[in-house]
């Protein structure tokens, strides 16, 4: 059986999309949810400067990042899929100054993992081609659409309010985890009889 290599964003993906948001909320005097996102970028949601939003996301970064929880069935999943000879390579724009916090976070998730790659940018097209990922499992639009264009690899994106825009063949749209496997299971593991 050949063993895939699966590209694995964290934040959104892995994580619930919500997840900064309770953040954001307390130290902004916010009541924001999830539908309220239309865009990736959050300082387009409510009012605040930019500059001062990314100088507290980066200090709060760290207990950001241990905060986050699971998206229902994730960890299910990939457990199945490491077991069924998938390499989990996880490729993250979190930057290295958080990659303590992030192992500690996975093995207090009890997530499986091959590689952790937090590379510090949205750009993973590099990362993903130097380690050879089959399939990517992605948040963020722009994101999924040049990983599938660059690389001609099938791009899982997982449907949120800030990434609804067209997408490309190739680039496969689910609403959770549960459809992820269903899509996964039938193009990776299934063993067709022609």
């Amino acid at each position: 059986m050949k063993n895939y290599r699966f590209g694995i964003d964290i934040d959104g993906t892995v994580t619930t999309p919500s997840s900064l948001l309770p953040h954001i909320n307390k130290k902004f005097g916010c009541e924001l949810v999830l539908d309220d996102i239309k865009e990736y970028d959050l300082t387009t949601a409510f009012d605040v400067d930019p500059t001062e939003f990314y100088k507290w996301y980066k200090e709060a970064e760290p207990e950001i990042c241990l905060a986050s929880s699971t998206q229902e069935q994730a960890k299910q999943f990939l457990t199945d899929w490491q077991k069924q000879q998938a390499e989990l390579y996880y490729i993250s724009a979190r930057g290295s100054e958080v990659m303590d916090v992030t192992m500690e976070w996975f093995k207090r998730e009890q997530l499986p993992y091959d590689h952790v790659e937090l590379i510090g940018s949205h750009r993973k097209i590099e990362t993903a081609r130097k380690f050879g990922t089959d399939v990517f499992f992605e948040d963020k639009h722009d994101n999924a659409v040049d990983l599938h264009e660059e690389l001609d690899i099938p791009v899982l994106l997982f449907d949120t309010p800030y990434n609804r825009n067209a997408i490309p063949n190739g680039v496969i749209r689910v609403n959770n985890w549960n459809e992820a496997n269903e899509w996964i299971q039938h193009n990776f593991f299934t063993t067709r009889v022609n």
